[in-house]
């Protein structure tokens, strides 16, 4: 065997160990900057976590990594095969970071910070003009930085954001797999509204304290075996998952007129986290060790969120924290009602199951044609209300902080991950159909306290397996085929028109 050779690994492992730890505190500046930084820090952040951005792409191109990919590639067979997986991987992060220059990166990460900063005082103000003179920079940079990754592909600018979320995926095979949501969705919003009950009317006139919501989404946490030893729970503008494996930060947002939106935010968030906590803990640190794709990320927050929160079984066995906590006037058959209510609305993170392929095909056709050029900054006020009347029947007109301005991810600068989410929710419901063939009725389960069971078959086929399988591998061995999209429409006919 040649001795270089796994010299040359071990000299990549290393390496990709130091990119993490930075990546580490990159992380908790994203989370401190969402969570606690005061407003008089933006611009000093910005530009620290711009040097900090600088500083993991050099180390991500760093001009030795060549000749210790060439080598260690060389004799491949002198490695195990989970370390041929992170030599991919690795190779995946490297080619990634070198088509882009470090200065664009930084210029990207500093324009995308001010972005986000001013977009939390914009969205509220329904400041589109003040927006729009931060988005039109940050995605012209959007687009160099996609161009550059084309060039080196050979592939579609937008296709190549796409592949930064989810490796493998294509504009066109996207087109065919959420495209074949538009073919059955609006009937089947139609046959719904024509069988659902009318909505339970809500008691305004009860509120549900901040602390006490906050402790019953910890215990809610803690009956999904969230372990507060490696994670914590704080507030944000917007619900997200961050920090690392074995320091997870998770936020929510709270209304006091209304629990339901903090607490499915809470269920959606700790999807995500028991994910991260159930990597690999012997790869942590190295690129196998990382999450598959958003995709897949996505699946377990929404199976977490529909599969198990959206059934009635759920809420039966949290009824009780409800009562305690919050003294919920609704009985457990109406909350259930309630969190299945079918209904068109103007904000995607609230969009019921049913509806939120929708809002996801829109931002869709939104991304394609901001990155191709054929639709300018200044005319998505327009083209986001047409579409809303033709998929949702509702207008965003000059309303653009429940329009164009409601994601945070377009402020960040992250075009080509909304597919993620309806491909998450394909994802859930094909694992959810592989489980009950292998354990019975997921509702059963939950009925007889097996959540147990459940969670060992996602750690085993799913969490455990980080990215040592590429998506589509990953995918077949835990449910014997490939993505199926019926499995979501099965699943929705199965609760709402059953």
């Amino acid at each position: 065997m040649n001795t270089q050779q796994p010299a040359a690994y071990e000299q990549l492992r290393q390496h990709f160990q130091k990119i993490s730890h930075f990546e580490h505190f990159a992380a908790l500046g994203d989370w401190d900057q969402a969570t606690m930084m005061p407003a008089g820090g933006s611009d000093s952040r910005a530009a620290a976590m711009a040097e900090l951005a600088g500083h993991i792409h050099q180390l991500k191109t760093a001009p030795n990594l060549t000749d210790w990919l060439s080598e260690a590639e060389q004799q491949l067979s002198a490695l195990t095969p989970p370390q041929q997986a992170n030599l991919r991987e690795m190779k995946q992060q490297w080619r990634h970071a070198s088509c882009v220059p470090s200065s664009l990166i930084q210029a990207k990460t500093a324009a995308a910070y001010q972005c986000e900063h001013q977009w939390r005082q914009q969205r509220p103000a329904n400041d589109w003009q003040g927006f729009k003179a931060n988005l039109q920079p940050l995605l012209q940079l959007v687009k160099e930085e996609a161009q550059a990754r084309a060039d080196a592909e050979g592939v579609a600018p937008y296709d190549a954001l796409l592949a930064q979320f989810e490796p493998g995926m294509t504009a066109a095979r996207l087109e065919q797999t959420l495209g074949s949501l538009r073919d059955w969705i609006p009937t089947f919003i139609q046959q719904i509204h024509e069988r659902q009950l009318p909505a339970v009317a809500s008691n305004d006139a009860q509120r549900y304290p901040i602390a006490r919501q906050q402790d019953l989404g910890k215990e809610v946490m803690h009956f999904l075996g969230f372990d507060f030893q490696q994670g914590r729970l704080d507030i944000s503008a917007h619900p997200f998952c961050g920090g690392v494996p074995g320091d997870v930060r998770l936020t929510t947002r709270y209304d006091e007129q209304s629990f339901l939106g903090a607490l499915l935010g809470i269920i959606h968030e700790t999807g995500h986290a028991r994910y991260e906590l159930g990597l690999p803990i012997a790869w942590q640190g190295q690129p196998a060790g990382l999450a598959r794709s958003m995709g897949i990320h996505e699946s377990q927050s929404l199976f977490f969120e529909m599969q198990l929160a959206g059934s009635q079984a759920f809420v039966d066995k949290i009824y009780p924290l409800l009562k305690r906590h919050l003294s919920c006037h609704q009985s457990a058959a109406e909350l259930h009602q309630q969190m299945t209510q079918v209904q068109p609305g103007l904000i995607r993170v609230d969009a019921d199951e049913v509806t939120y392929p929708c809002h996801i095909l829109l931002r869709f056709e939104a991304e394609q044609s901001l990155i191709d050029g054929s639709l300018a900054v200044s005319d998505l006020p327009e083209f986001w209300d047409q579409r809303m009347q033709h998929y949702l029947g509702l207008s965003t007109k000059d309303n653009y902080r429940d329009g164009c301005m409601q994601d945070i991810h377009w402020a960040v600068g992250e075009f080509g991950y909304f597919p993620s989410y309806t491909l998450g929710a394909m994802y859930a419901a094909q694992f959810r159909f592989a489980i009950e063939k292998q354990l019975g009725p997921l509702d059963t389960l939950i009925q007889n306290d097996k959540l147990a069971k459940v969670f060992d078959w996602l750690q085993q086929h799913i969490w455990s397996q980080g990215s040592l399988l590429d998506t589509d591998t990953l995918v077949r061995q835990a449910t014997g085929e490939p993505l199926n999209p019926q499995y979501l429409k099965r699943h929705l006919q199965q609760r709402y028109l059953r």
